[in-house]
C-alpha cells in the first residue's frame, strides 16, 4: 500500500513554488485559490521571504494549496491512504474526497487568520523536546503547566504554552533531552486556540462534505475516518487538540505501508517516517519538492499503489475499522439485511473498551469482510454496503 502525506507548518521555504508555476494551469489555479484564501499565494510561494511566510495567516493556506497543486500532477487512483500533519490534514481530506479542493483552501485561510488572532491574545509559544524518556518528557511538560501539542514520534515531542512556562522548561528539561525553541506565533493545538476553534466551527456546518474514497488517517488518534461529517468535526477540533503523528505512523506500520510520497514542501514528515519505521519492511520514500521529482513519485505509485476493486465503486460503500482490535459483528445482523445510515453494525474490541463500527450510508449488508473475533487494523474494511434503499 502507498501513502501520500501532506506536511504542516514549519516545512515552508522561500520560493518553493517557483518551479511549479511553469506547469500548465498552475498559475491560474493558484490565483483562483488566492481569492478564496484571502492571501496572494503566488507572491507567497515565489517572492516572499522567510519572515513573511512564517506568518500563520499566510502559511496555512499556502501549504494546503502547494500540496493540492502537486497532488494534481499524480495518478491518485492507485493511492490507498492519505494523511496530513496539522493543517496538512485539510489537504489530506481533499485528496480523500471528503472536501472539495476549494473548500480545503478556504478553510485553511480562515484557520490561519483565526489562529493568528488567537496567538495575539497573550504571549505563548512552542518548544521541541528531542530525546529523553517518553514518560518523563510528558511528566515534565505537565509539571511546568505546558501541553504536549505535537507528539511526533521518533523521540520528538513539542511542548506549548506560556512563554514563562517554556523558559522554565528550558531551565529544567527532562533528563537526556534537548530543548529547541520554535519560531512560531503561539501555542498551537492547545486550549489557547479555543477562539480559533470556535470561529472555524461556526462556518464548518456550511461546508459540503462526502465520505472518504480512500483511507484517511486522523491526527487525533491515528485512526481511519470514513465518514465525511465526522472528519470535518475532527478538523475543527484539531485546532486545540494535540497532533498525534506518532499514532498516525503506528497505523502506517499496522497497515504495512510499503511506499510513502510526501507532498511539497517535503522532507519533515519523510524524516520522521524514516526514523520511526526503519529496519526490515521500512517503506520506500519519495520527497516531492519540484516537478523534477514527479517521475519518481509516479513510479512509486505504479509499484506500490493498489487499484481499488470495481466492487468498491459508486454502487458500494466499504465500512472500515477505526482502530486496532478484534471485530465483533452486531448480534442478529446477517448478509442480505438492510441497514440504515448511522446504524451500529459491529464493534472493535480494544483494551480501552469497545468502539462502535457504524454504517454511514443506507443499503444492504452485501458482505462481511471480517468475521467475529478477527483481528483488525485501523482502516481495514470489515463490511460492504450495497444498494441504496429509501
Amino acid at each position: 500500500m502507498l501513502a501520500v502525506l501532506s506536511p504542516g507548518q514549519g516545512s515552508q521555504k522561500p520560493g518553493f513554488l517557483i518551479p511549479w508555476l511553469d506547469l500548465p494551469g498552475v498559475d491560474a489555479r493558484l490565483r483562483w485559490w488566492s481569492a478564496l484564501a484571502g492571501v496572494d499565494l503566488v507572491h507567497l510561494g515565489t517572492k516572499a521571504d522567510a519572515d513573511e511566510i512564517k506568518d500563520t495567516a499566510r502559511t496555512q493556506p499556502l501549504l494546503v494549496a502547494a500540496a493540492l497543486l502537486a497532488a494534481g500532477q499524480l495518478p491518485l487512483y492507485d493511492v490507498g491512504l492519505v494523511a496530513g500533519h496539522s493543517v496538512g490534514e485539510l489537504s489530506a481530506a481533499a485528496l480523500a474526497g471528503v472536501l472539495p479542493a476549494e473548500a480545503a483552501v478556504a478553510l485553511a485561510g480562515v484557520r490561519g487568520r483565526e489562529m493568528a488572532a488567537a496567538c495575539a491574545l497573550e504571549p505563548t509559544g512552542m518548544s521541541a523536546i528531542l530525546g529523553g524518556d517518553p514518560d518523563e518528557v510528558l511528566t515534565v511538560i505537565e509539571r511546568h503547566g505546558l501541553y504536549p501539542a505535537n507528539r511526533n514520534g521518533a523521540g520528538q515531542v513539542v511542548a506549548a504554552g506560556s512563554l514563562d512556562a517554556l523558559a522554565k522548561l528550558a531551565a529544567d528539561p527532562p533528563a537526556k533531552a534537548r530543548i529547541i525553541a520554535l519560531q512560531v506565533a503561539g501555542a498551537f493545538h492547545t486550549p489557547y486556540m479555543a477562539p480559533a476553534e470556535e470561529a472555524l466551527g461556526a462556518i464548518a456546518d456550511g461546508v459540503t462534505v462526502a465520505d472518504a474514497q480512500r483511507i484517511l488517517l486522523s491526527n487525533l488518534d491515528g485512526s481511519a475516518v470514513a465518514h465525511g461529517r465526522e472528519m470535518l468535526q475532527r478538523l475543527v477540533r484539531q485546532v486545540t487538540a494535540p497532533v498525534r503523528w506518532d499514532l498516525v505512523m503506528r497505523t502506517l506500520k499496522d497497515l504495512n505501508v510499503t511506499g510513502v510520497i510526501e507532498l511539497p514542501p517535503a522532507g519533515t514528515l519523510a524524516g520522521l517516517v524514516k526514523r520511526e519505521l526503519k529496519g526490515e519492511g521500512a517503506p520506500e520514500i519519495v520527497t516531492l519538492n519540484t516537478p523534477d521529482d514527479l517521475p519518481a513519485a509516479r513510479d512509486l505509485i505504479a509499484r506500490h499503489g493498489v487499484t481499488p476493486s470495481l466492487e468498491q465503486g459508486p454502487q458500494f460503500r466499504v465500512v472500515v475499522a477505526a482502530s486496532a482490535g478484534t471485530f465483533r459483528p452486531a448480534d442478529g445482523l446477517d448478509e442480505g439485511h438492510d441497514v440504515r445510515s448511522g446504524q451500529v453494525i459491529g464493534h472493535v474490541v480494544t483494551r480501552q473498551g469497545d468502539i462502535e463500527v457504524t454504517a454511514h450510508a443506507a443499503g444492504a449488508l452485501t458482505e462481511w469482510l471480517a468475521s467475529s473475533d478477527d483481528p483488525v487494523a485501523p482502516g481495514q474494511p470489515v463490511a460492504r454496503i450495497g444498494g441504496h434503499p429509501q
